[in-house]
Order: C-alpha cells, then sequence, then structure tokens
C-alpha cells in the first residue's frame, strides 16, 4: 500500500471555490476520517482524488507520483454515497465485480475472484447471479466495496457510505470496514458527516469546513480536546454528548 496526499489542493467551479488549499495525508494501512457538514467541500476533494472534480491548485500524489486517472487500472478507487446508482442495474452482482477485475486473468480464475471478493465483504457467492434491484441497500453497499477491491486499489476512497443506509445496516457496513482495514491493511479516506461514524472506523480525523481542512490530528484528541470553534460546534451538535468548551 501507498500513501495519498493532497498538496495545497484548490478546486474550483466557475467563481465558486469549493476546495481551498486543502493539505492531507492518508498513510499507508490507516483509514483517515474527513468530516465536515454538507456542503464543506469533502466530497468535491474526494472527487477530485478520483478524476472526477477539476483540480486548480496544488497536487494530489499516490507514493509522490501523480494519481493516474486513465487506463484500466486505477490504484484509487471510489465509493459511493448510493450503491444503487453506482451499480449497472442491467448486470448481474458478479459481472459488476468481474468488470472491475484488471485484464490478464481467465475466465475461471476471474470467476473465482469474484467469489472470493464476496465472501471477504459476507456475501454469498451463491447470489452473484442477482441484480442490484434483489438485494438490500446494506447488501449493495457491500457488492460495491467489493467492486471497489476487485480492482485492486492502493487506496479506496469511501464516501458517505452508510448515510443512504437504515440505521440497523449502518453498523454492520462499518464493522465490515474495520475488518477489511484490519485484514487486507487497507488505506481508505472515509468520508462522513457523522462524527461518531469517523470516530469507529478511523484512526486520524481531519475537520473541513467551507472548503479549508480547520482541524486534523488523531481520532481521540480531536474529539475530545478540540482546537477549533467549528469543531466544538459539530461535536455540541452529536445528541447526548456533553459540551467539551
Amino acid at each position: 500500500m501507498t500513501s495519498l496526499r493532497f498538496d495545497d489542493v484548490t478546486v474550483r467551479y466557475g467563481t465558486t471555490t469549493a476546495v481551498d488549499g486543502v493539505s492531507l495525508t492518508v498513510p499507508s494501512g490507516q483509514v483517515v476520517g474527513l468530516v465536515g457538514e454538507s456542503g464543506s467541500g469533502k466530497s468535491t476533494l474526494a472527487r477530485a482524488a478520483v478524476g472526477l472534480a477539476p483540480v486548480h491548485g496544488g497536487s494530489i500524489l499516490l507514493g509522490g507520483e501523480p494519481v493516474p486517472t486513465r487506463g484500466r487500472h486505477r490504484p484509487l478507487q471510489m465509493v459511493f454515497q448510493d450503491p444503487y446508482s453506482s451499480l449497472d442495474p442491467r448486470m448481474s452482482i458478479g459481472e459488476s465485480i468481474a468488470e472491475a477485475i484488471p485484464p490478464g486473468s481467465s475466465r475461471a480464475e476471474r470467476r473465482a475472484e469474484v467469489e472470493r471478493l464476496l465472501e471477504l465483504v459476507h456475501l454469498d457467492p451463491g447470489r452473484s447471479a442477482a441484480l442490484p434491484a434483489r438485494l438490500s441497500g446494506g447488501q449493495r453497499q457491500r457488492v460495491a466495496l467489493a467492486r471497489a477491491l476487485a480492482g485492486r486499489p492502493e487506496v479506496v476512497v469511501a464516501d458517505e457510505i452508510t448515510s443512504a443506509l437504515d440505521v440497523s445496516i449502518q453498523g454492520a457496513v462499518l464493522n465490515l470496514v474495520r475488518e477489511l482495514q484490519a485484514e487486507l491493511g487497507l488505506s481508505m479516506l472515509f468520508i462522513s458527516h457523522n462524527l461518531a461514524v469517523v470516530r469507529y472506523v478511523a484512526s486520524h480525523v481531519a475537520v473541513m469546513h467551507q472548503g479549508r481542512i480547520v482541524e486534523q490530528g488523531p481520532t481521540d484528541r480531536v474529539l475530545a480536546q478540540p482546537d477549533h470553534d467549528y469543531t466544538r460546534a459539530l461535536l455540541a451538535a452529536v445528541p447526548g454528548r456533553r459540551s467539551t468548551s
């Protein structure tokens, strides 16, 4: 695995600056949480990392080199908030996963890899012929994770992957993220507006507000002793949490 680094990254849409001089590192084998309210720029930063948003300043580097955004093999893979819209409804889940496997494997090898990935995300390989519409939201998000891993990425970018799921399902998906990180040494940029979710999965957290990172550090320290007023405001909004001021 290789570290992902944002160096003074700026993203603009017309006259609007969505990301303003952001610097952040996702170390190899770690989960870094990026938290902020809707409109803070966190999803735009994620999209910039995988080539889906224009970078007007700074650089995004993987292992010290610019991130390739063309070609079949993408070392950064993104998992989106809505798993249904990210899967082709006409393709079986097995076909969707197989499509993401880098070229060079035989049909039998690809089939075996699909089965392995489905088992890895705790889905029955016998359901590989099912269409996405036949699965629950949580199951579809597991398929989306399997598809991302099929590309053999160096870093996974997960953008609000539990926010569209029922609360009863969110915990299972978060447990899966922790399990994958432990088993695979997975490197991940985990984006969420939910501080409790970030605390559960991330060892390091960055807080984003109005396109800028206003605070970052070890998750336990930042959430226990926040330095910035915006971080304190986010924490104060968490139900049942005492004020840190």
